[in-house]
């Protein structure tokens, strides 16, 4: 019995088929092979299409199922992780209305100040965890004062997991999960939160039907299933927000436990079974995969926008037939600290944990005389891992405070640059596992449709592949001092991001 797991990644698709039985990766692939782009058609928003999402969610199965590996027909559930706190928009047929804001757009924040203001900040953080800030949620509030022509034509609201998950299916369902990470979920009342709704106007009929995250969500259409060689009737029994599914394949379930992902944005993800906010709500509180009323599991998320895309920004500026490997190689040759070279990588909208400033990327002490791209190469991986190590620091004034990390072996995490950076940064030791989101997605898939038990029996065999300790000599504690004073100067000079309304 095989199992289907997606990926709705920023950049591109990954989709795996895992063997049920064996927990083996059959196939995988990922479409496009170049990074999709950012539509940003004015400073600090960001879109993209959620049809184009689909048809590549299409192109990568077909392209796994290429390989030849496996009997399409095996596939017994689909899984979906998705990149999260996008807003999808769809009429009654089932139509996208227009390009999805995603989750690095910034053009709601001021209105996510001014629900918070309304709501009061103490109700808004018992009760939702988190401000409105630029969520799901505040987004919408865009559309519906900017876009009322839009607005009026809207049915359902989704993220983009359920849009994917109602492709497949035809059925538009959501979760507790993906409704927290909207800000639309009152946890202390454990439903829809009358405040958000009743302030910002929405109608409850926007919402899709509420199901279980580990459940069927619809079952495979024939038109899809015969485009795709699948067999008609499996269930979508699994969609969760990306850093959630990262979180479920490190098998980071319980409270206490730590997961990281250094993707297009880097993510330090911990587990709670406390209603825990941040009073400054620099980190967001969100219902994990396995939470439920009388068993609290809360995901305490803290996300840099600028990790990954930076590295891929200066792979670009490095020349069109450099690989990532070309630029790990290049990083490694340069000693440590980058010859005084030192980067601020937060040019990828407003960044919460900086009180939703934009100070944008920057490179400090250049000199044209003794720098080369090697050395700016290793300066932006160095202020990526710094820029982890200011993040944990705040997960740490709130209790979180990890004796290892979880991880897997990919994104940032390929370079030993980085991944000697992080470690050394952090002074915390990270623990490696094999595997991707599209596994988790897959595994999640097998949970939901009762292959397994539940998800601490799914991943209980799971073994480490490698363990990186922190250097006991460890000289990056005053590299990070000085990079953290130079962050300060900026962040003394900035002011919050602009209202784009």
């Amino acid at each position: 019995m095989l199992l289907l797991g997606i990926d709705l990644g920023t950049s591109s698709i990954k989709v795996s088929v895992v063997d049920a039985d064996t927990q083996k990766c059959i196939a995988s692939a990922q479409y496009p092979e170049t990074e999709v782009d950012i539509i940003s058609a004015q400073t600090g928003w960001a879109e993209q299409s959620p049809d184009l999402w689909w048809e590549h969610v299409k192109q990568a199965i077909l392209k796994c199922n290429a390989t030849n590996q496996y009997d399409p027909k095996d596939i017994a559930a689909i899984g979906i992780a998705y990149q999260m706190h996008g807003l999808v928009l769809v009429d009654k047929a089932q139509h996208v209305l227009r390009n999805a804001i995603i989750w690095c757009d910034s053009r709601a924040v001021k209105i996510g100040e001014e629900a918070l203001h309304y709501i009061g900040e103490k109700k808004c953080l018992s009760h939702l965890l988190n401000s409105p800030g630029n969520f799901t949620a505040s987004k919408l509030a865009w559309v519906k004062k900017n876009e009322p022509a839009i607005y009026e034509k809207i049915n359902k609201i989704m993220l983009p997991g359920d849009f994917i998950a109602m492709k497949f299916t035809g059925e538009c369902t959501t979760t507790t999960s993906a409704l927290s990470e909207g800000i639309f979920w009152d946890f202390k009342n454990n439903n829809i939160s009358d405040d958000v709704i009743n302030y910002f106007g929405f109608d409850h009929d926007f919402f899709p039907s509420i199901q279980p995250l580990f459940s069927a969500h619809g079952y495979l259409k024939k038109t899809v299933a015969d485009r795709l060689s699948l067999t008609t009737g499996i269930p979508v029994a699994y969609k969760a927000g990306d850093q959630l599914n990262n979180a479920l394949f490190l098998n980071v379930l319980n409270p206490g436990e730590i997961a990281a992902t250094a993707g297009t944005s880097g993510v330090i993800y911990g587990v709670s079974d406390q209603l825990n906010y941040d009073p400054q709500s620099r980190i967001n509180s969100f219902a994990h995969v396995n939470h439920q009323p009388d068993e609290k599991r809360i995901g305490i998320l803290l996300c840099i926008n600028g990790a990954g895309i930076f590295n891929r920004w200066i792979k670009n500026i490095a020349g069109t037939n450099v690989t990532y490997q070309g630029l790990n190689d290049a990083a490694a040759k340069i000693d440590v600290g980058s010859n005084g070279l030192m980067a601020l990588p937060f040019g990828n909208g407003a960044e919460r944990m900086l009180d939703n400033k934009i100070i944008g990327g920057h490179f400090h002490n250049l000199d044209f005389n003794i720098h080369t791209t090697a050395h700016m190469i290793r300066s932006v991986q160095e202020g990526i891992a710094f820029a982890f190590r200011y993040g944990l620091d705040i997960m740490r004034e709130n209790g979180i405070d990890p004796i290892i990390i979880r991880a897997g072996k990919s994104n940032l995490f390929l370079s030993d640059v980085f991944t000697e950076s992080f470690v050394n940064a952090t002074n915390v030791e990270v623990e490696f596992y094999e595997g991707d989101g599209s596994f988790g997605a897959a595994i999640g898939a097998g949970i939901g449709a009762g292959i397994y038990k539940n998800a601490s029996t799914a991943f209980s065999n799971r073994k480490s592949v490698s363990l990186v300790e922190p250097n006991k000599k460890n000289i990056y504690d005053n590299l990070y001092d000085k990079w953290k004073e130079l962050l300060n100067e900026r962040l003394k000079n900035s002011t919050k991001t602009k209202s784009y309304y």
